[in-house]
């Protein structure tokens, strides 16, 4: 294929130099429109320039990739909701031997979560975890965070659904799901090794510090508030060593702090306690010549309103009980309910994975797993669907369209007949050259486009 017109060429490649300023840097001063737009005006240059017409640029959108990058966003905002990555951010910090260790531990889960889940949901879910573990941890945050950016991206290199350029360069070179995995593996499991190691010798003296005594104290006082509030009168065998004004006292305490309907029960039992007793001032203030009608009186008044005041009491502490009994029992249904959806979205994943092991279609497979959860949610799937980004999804299809106009021009076939004779990937030297070359434009082009053009020129390698 040779170069096109100089006027093509020319309008060409400033739409590309347009779109790829706007996507490298997306607050430039004199237009700040982001990356999205800057993606949708390289493809509109490119149809209004003429370098491609309106049905080239229409054909040029893979719904493929749109298809499987939209189903894998709705399986990250779902697998969020079934706290997948809460239990992720627990096992950072689950018997955890020291900074060393954590940062170890940062490395391998972000490694397995980014090459499942998409790099950016991990990155964006975890670093608020590994945030708070090292403030607990009185912990420098930034080894950890350098840490979980970097293991991330070099574990989502293991899968076609670890980041978008593997989402293009799969499903446009036809790479199975299983191919792509073995083959990319072993390279990451030694990428975030290394990485982990660079890490500790770079941080080493850093981690090495031990915490402050004063520290450790804040978080020994810490805890014990924490456990006083886990205080609760059922699980205490002893109560009746205590005199009846002090389980009173605590009782209502307890009460008070534990739920709504107790308070209102211990109203009533404060309520009966007064009505039944009469006061102090109440009995000095009888005169010493009327005690005996006075006792008289209160014996009578006590054998006619104590008895119905306190079968009044005693039914409303009825309705109360079992108000509190229908409480607990909805409860239990509720943590039920969620237990089984939590499950019915780890089964819909996990038979997801194996699909995709079966080499059953990604992006079809991939969006009938997200229905099937948008449907065991059983309620309207807006504020899950509003979570998916769809600025990205434009930006793929503006992305789609500019490149596609950038090939037309004939400048990626000219450069890769300057590059092929040096870029043979049958011998060692020739990889060398290539994967410099990748490095490079993935650092100046950004990954997505890189991978994009890769795609055009292994059309040529083979």
């Amino acid at each position: 294929m040779a170069l096109a017109s100089s006027v093509k060429v020319v309008l060409g490649l400033i739409a590309f130099a347009i779109f790829w300023v706007l996507a490298v840097f997306p607050a430039v001063p004199f237009v700040p429109v982001g990356r999205t737009a800057g993606s949708l005006l390289g493809g509109m240059l490119m149809v209004i320039f003429q370098v491609i017409t309106a049905d080239q640029a229409y054909a040029a959108i893979d719904l493929q990739i749109l298809g499987l990058l939209f189903g894998t966003m709705v399986f990250s905002v779902y697998l969020e909701r079934a706290d997948m990555f809460k239990y992720l951010g627990k096992l950072l910090s689950w018997k955890s031997r020291g900074a060393k260790d954590l940062i170890c531990r940062v490395c391998l889960i972000s490694a397995i979560s980014s090459a499942f889940f998409t790099n950016d949901t991990t990155c964006v879910v975890l670093t608020e975890f590994v945030l708070k573990i090292a403030r607990q941890h009185n912990l420098p945050p930034h080894p950890f965070l350098l840490a979980l950016a970097s293991s991330a991206n070099i574990g989502s290199a293991a899968t076609p659904i670890g980041n978008p350029q593997n989402l293009v360069i799969a499903v446009r070179s036809r790479i199975s799901f299983g191919n792509f995995l073995i083959g990319i593996l072993p390279s990451m499991i030694m990428g975030v090794i290394v990485n982990a190691l660079l890490l500790l010798c770079m941080y080493w003296k850093l981690l090495s510090i031990e915490k402050d005594e004063e520290d450790v104290a804040v978080e020994v006082i810490a805890e014990e508030e924490v456990n006083s509030h886990r205080f609760s009168p059922a699980t205490m065998t002893y109560f009746t060593s205590f005199n009846s004004q002090e389980w009173n006292s605590r009782l209502e305490v307890t009460a008070v702090q534990s739920s709504p309907g107790m308070s209102v029960l211990m109203g009533h039992v404060e309520n009966l306690r007064n009505r039944s007793i009469p006061s102090e001032n109440e009995i000095r203030g009888v005169p010493s010549a009327s005690k005996e009608a006075a006792n008289d009186v209160s014996s009578q008044v006590k054998e006619e309103t104590i008895p119905s005041k306190r079968v009044a009491s005693l039914d409303r502490l009825g309705d109360v009980l079992s108000v509190l009994s229908s409480e607990g029992k909805d409860d239990l249904t509720t943590r039920w309910k969620k237990i089984l959806w939590k499950s019915c979205v780890y089964l819909v994943t996990t038979g997801l994975l194996i699909a995709y092991l079966l080499g059953l279609n990604m992006s079809w497979t991939t969006i009938t797993g997200a229905l099937a959860l948008v449907v065991l949610d059983f309620r309207d799937a807006r504020p899950s669907l509003e979570k998916v980004s769809y600025s990205l999804l434009v930006f793929f299809c503006g992305m789609f369209i500019t490149v596609e106009g950038f090939n037309k021009t004939g400048i990626p076939r000219t450069l890769w007949e300057f590059m092929e004779p040096y870029s043979k990937i049958d011998r060692v030297s020739g990889i060398a050259i290539l994967a410099v070359v990748i490095l490079v434009m993935s650092n100046l082009a950004s990954n997505v486009p890189t991978g994009m053009l890769m795609d055009f020129f292994h059309i040529y390698i083979y």
